[in-house]
């Protein structure tokens, strides 16, 4: 049987908690990471109805977009929809993990998702976030400079974009001198020795530095080895927030939101008016007005999202249509792919989507 830890640790390889929003809450919310899962249940949020439907269905394991704890809880008294939501969860041994803006920021997530549906091409992110990527240089005896570069590269370092194993490497000379208590992988105790060295550079995500320092390490033969890690400022474009990418056919206002309509299945569109075709179409999942300036800036015909504000809608100044479709009809399908990602990992237990509709906007 499977563990709750086996199916969070698989979906933290597609979502790594490290990119999640500072203000945002994801991971295990609720439950004990060592219990046997029997089934799991996929919403978008977690609320009572959906417990409810949890414990009908017979899942320990509710898997949520939206974290049911997002600003901390000082109480458990059940005066709240959240405590009554955590209390009911708690009392009937059901695990609730959130996976939110970790999922929004990644080239695979909710956004790709949206993209889909839209049959949007050359997709790419529309805002890579920067500070996630550092440079490993080590120092490599020639010997072995292919076992530490192997080594590196099947731990992950070494992609950029669309490529692997991507390295930069020049031969030099290295000096060392061992003390009385040294174990030198050559040269003798207490005289200077010169190695002919390989200098290997690597990029390499943070979130996946530890495993690639501890490879180096275990492929390395020197008893110390020298290397440095510089943090780099430059964007990681498999992380980041929103989508850009280009329909198949240009289309005119009206055709594009009937065509937005029907592929988001949402009755109501708000939107700002274009003069013009639309090909170009920037996309982000959920709450995206801070993202306006940047699907302007690449150039984008239509920018769908939701949670748009009535002066927000202002800033497009013609320059592109807001198609605001909703915050909850932009991350529906979300629960789909996250399904459809577990299912490929794991065939020993049930996967379920939530049929609790759990959007607090009705419209008349």
């Amino acid at each position: 049987m499977q563990k709750i830890k086996d199916i969070t640790d698989y979906l933290e390889t597609l979502a790594p908690l490290a990119y999640q929003e500072n203000y945002d809450n994801c991971g295990l919310l609720v439950g004990d990471a060592s219990t046997e899962v029997s089934k799991v249940l996929i919403t978008l949020d977690c609320t009572e109805a959906v417990v409810d439907e949890a414990i009908r269905k017979g899942c320990n394991l509710i898997v949520a977009h939206h974290p049911i704890i997002f600003g901390g809880l000082k109480k458990l008294n059940g005066k709240n929809y959240v405590e009554r939501t955590v209390i009911k969860a708690i009392k009937n041994n059901i695990a609730i993990y959130a996976i939110h803006t970790n999922y929004d920021n990644v080239l695979h997530g909710v956004n790709t998702k949206i993209a889909e549906r839209l049959n949007l091409k050359e997709t790419k992110i529309l805002s890579p976030k920067k500070g996630l990527l550092n440079k490993l240089v080590v120092f490599v005896p020639i010997s072995h400079f292919e076992q530490v570069q192997t080594a590196i590269f099947q731990a992950g370092a070494g992609k950029i974009g669309n490529y692997s194993e991507c390295s930069f490497y020049g031969e030099g000379k290295g000096t060392f001198k061992g003390n009385d208590n040294s174990n030198a992988f050559v040269g003798d105790k207490n005289i200077q020795h010169t190695e002919s060295e390989m200098r290997l550079e690597v990029l390499v995500e943070e979130v996946k530095l530890n495993t690639v320092l501890t490879a180096m390490l275990l492929a390395h033969p020197y008893e110390e080895v020298a290397y440095d890690i510089v943090p780099i400022v430059n964007a990681n474009k498999a992380v980041g927030s929103g989508l850009i990418g280009e329909l198949a056919e240009s289309m005119d206002e009206k055709q594009f939101l009937q065509f937005l309509k029907d592929a988001m299945q949402t009755s109501v569109i708000r939107y700002t008016p274009l003069v013009g075709s639309i090909k170009k179409v920037a996309v982000c999942g959920g709450s995206g007005s801070f993202l306006l300036k940047q699907a302007i800036a690449a150039g984008a015909d239509a920018y769908v999202t939701a949670d748009f504000k009535y002066h927000e809608f202002f800033d497009a100044e013609n320059k592109l249509m807001i198609a605001d479709i909703g915050h909850y009809e932009s991350e529906i399908f979300t629960i789909n792919l996250l399904a459809d990602e577990i299912l490929k990992k794991f065939h020993t237990f049930a996967v379920i989507l939530s049929e609790t509709n759990t959007n607090p906007i009705k419209y008349y």
